[in-house]
């Protein structure tokens, strides 16, 4: 997935944000192989997700809907998002 040119600039990695954010996907800087998988799973681009808990230097469990998904630290490094307000 490509980021959009107006997300760029606010954009980081979703392993840097905190318990109960709200963000945003909007770009995947892994190869095919992880963006398959992500699709697979249900993340991509313009999803909304909130992190529900951070397992200190394990990775984070995320909510998408009425789904947790547990990522590592490594995926979540290479998942671009921008913050939202709360739903």
């Amino acid at each position: 997935m490509l980021m959009r040119n107006e997300n760029i600039a606010q954009a980081f990695p979703l392993a840097m944000a905190g318990e109960r954010d709200w963000v945003k996907i909007v770009g995947i800087t892994g190869g095919k192989k992880l963006t398959k998988r992500l699709i697979a799973m249900g993340l991509i681009e313009d999803m909304t997700l909130q992190v529900l808990q951070r397992q200190k230097g394990m990775g984070l469990i995320v909510t998408c809907g009425e789904t947790r998904l547990a990522l590592n630290m490594g995926v979540a490094n290479k998942m671009r998002v921008i913050p939202v307000q709360e739903d």
